[in-house]
């Protein structure tokens, strides 16, 4: 074999195409969306080799249009657990021989497939699958997917390159980083393909082997970057997707010797109970696993008096209702000062109300469905409950639907109370609660925002004055793990902001950095000598 020390493509982020009217873009993914409701999919799992499938099919349904029958997938049991385990162990010693740059190559081709051709295919199956419109499908299924596949491979080589940088004479100091001893646990969300793609590869790139189970409602667009990963050329049982419940794999991959770590998106209280079951059987393992995950959030946008409106307005509206606020990231509550509230809440009813919901298929839409029924009854609970509650007004919204698909308007809740249930709790739908501040009180509602929640994933401040920017960046500096100024708080890009937080919503393990990849390596350190010692004596012991 060929020796050398290779570059990596230096990446870039993905263009982000607009789909507007006669784009060729738009044209295509509207085809694609017509092919892909046109049939029913058949989805098996992933095993080693095998392509398996059950007698236990289940459909999968698009949450705008819960009639219609987009495919079905093969659920599995404790015996396909079982199974993928063991093809991911049998897979490992060949995959994390493999040269690094073999690895890279697998993983830069699968994100070329997806800028290439399997864009459509992709945004097509996300936007069916999970209720997103084109543009929420485009900066997630394809170009921030695409973005972790380039700039992974790129943090991996300046891994490997990080060296001890003494080595004295008659001595080489080396450090490899080698992959984790067994195999990964890869549990994804419902809400970004992204983050269902990263999770499992770039633990597999590392030279990893891993056990992915997607969230149910994500399975059919998990199903299409299986595929592409196969079309890159991955190695069958490198990746292991399976479609079981959550409790059984659970229950059979925390008792299991060769656990070597999880990588989790997903709530708060399953990341705490996995930690929490992890630990009761800390003494079956053979090292000790690393638990990454990122979990819920309760984020918020502080406006400042001195705010410019349009600007709040709009990082309020899209920050909060964009993919109907189903973003870990998503604004649910905001603090407004009492001087600009009027303009400001005429300028939210203004936007709000000029909003299309409906299908993907439409996309004049701006808001489609929440996920799937559990979540919408959930969402119309506290809709309901604050129609009943004179601490709580809506200002807009609080209407819902689920007779063709799960549609819920577009909510703004006004509390009177800095308490108010909603202004706490993770509701993770497009209802968003706003406190109202007096204008002198900007130092007591910054300490309002640290402590009401448990969370700190993200948030952001809306302000001309310098000092209150800089005062609410240091106040608020373990209050968010992603932090935006005059901008609305999601929307991070991979190589721009790695993503994450901490307290309740996670490890901070930043995704879409560095950070993130060093957790799924184990350096050893060797050192050699070329001059060895011969003799136990040293000067110090000789006579005078």
């Amino acid at each position: 074999m060929s020796k050398g020390f290779f570059k990596v493509p230096i990446p870039i982020n993905e263009t982000v195409l607009s789909y507007a009217p006669g784009s060729t873009e738009r044209k295509l993914l509207k085809e694609a969306i017509e092919a892909a409701r046109s049939f029913e999919v058949d989805i098996p799992m992933y095993i080693g080799a095998k392509e398996v499938r059950t007698n236990n099919k289940k459909a999968l349904r698009p949450p705008h249009d819960h009639q219609h029958i987009l495919g079905y997938y093969h659920q599995g049991d404790k015996s396909h657990i079982h199974a993928a385990i063991q093809a991911a162990l049998d897979a490992k010693r060949d995959w994390e021989k493999l040269a690094w740059q073999e690895r890279a190559s697998i993983f830069l081709k699968a994100a070329d497939l997806i800028a290439g051709p399997y864009r459509n295919k992709l945004n097509a199956a996300t936007m069916l699958g999970q209720s997103k419109n084109a543009y929420q499908a485009e900066i997630d299924s394809a170009c921030e997917l695409i973005d972790f596949l380039r700039f992974n491979v790129e943090y991996m080589s300046e891994i490997y390159a990080q060296q001890p940088p003494i080595s004295p004479r008659g001595v080489w100091n080396k450090v490899e980083h080698r992959p984790l001893e067994g195999f990964v646990f890869a549990l994804t969300p419902f809400n970004f393909t992204a983050i269902a793609g990263n999770l499992p590869s770039s633990v597999a790139l590392m030279g990893n082997v891993v056990v992915w189970k997607p969230a149910d409602t994500q399975i059919y667009a998990a199903n299409v970057i299986m595929q592409i990963f196969k079309e890159a050329g991955l190695p069958d049982g490198v990746i292991n997707l399976i479609y079981v419940d959550g409790p059984e794999a659970g229950d059979i991959i925390f008792k299991h010797p060769d656990f070597a770590g999880i990588h989790f998106t997903g709530s708060t209280a399953v990341f705490q109970n996995i930690w929490k079951t992890i630990g009761e059987n800390i003494h079956r393992y053979k090292t000790y696993p690393r638990i990454v995950g990122e979990t819920g959030g309760k984020d918020f946008i502080l406006v400042h008096p001195s705010a410019n409106i349009e600007i709040a307005n709009t990082a309020i509206i899209r920050g909060a209702f964009e993919y109907q606020g189903q973003k870990c990231s998503a604004a649910s509550r905001v603090y407004i000062p009492a001087s600009l509230w009027p303009a400001l809440k005429d300028a939210m009813i203004r936007d709000i109300s000029s909003f299309k919901m409906g299908g993907v298929e439409d996309f004049s839409n701006f808001i489609n469905a929440v996920i799937d029924e559990k979540s919408f009854d959930k969402l119309t609970g506290y809709i309901d409950a604050a129609k009943n509650d004179p601490d709580v007004s809506i200002l807009i919204g609080g209407n819902y639907d689920k007779s063709k698909g799960y549609f819920i308007e577009p909510t703004v809740l006004v509390a009177s109370k800095p308490n108010y249930i909603t202004l706490c709790d993770e509701l993770f739908g497009p209802v968003l609660t706003i406190f109202v501040y007096e204008d002198d009180q900007f130092e007591e509602t910054l300490k309002l925002v640290d402590e009401t929640s448990i969370y700190a994933l993200t948030g952001a401040v809306i302000a001309q004055d310098r000092y209150a920017i800089a005062q609410a960046t240091e106040s608020l500096k373990n209050a968010a793990g992603n932090f935006y100024i005059n901008d609305k708080c999601t929307g991070a890009v991979v190589g721009q902001q790695p993503f994450g937080g901490a307290r309740g919503s996670g490890t901070n393990d930043k995704a879409g950095s560095m950070i993130n990849l060093l957790r799924w390596v184990s350096p050893r350190t060797i050192k050699e000598v070329f001059d060895s010692p011969t003799n136990y004596r040293y000067p110090f012991m000789e006579e005078e």
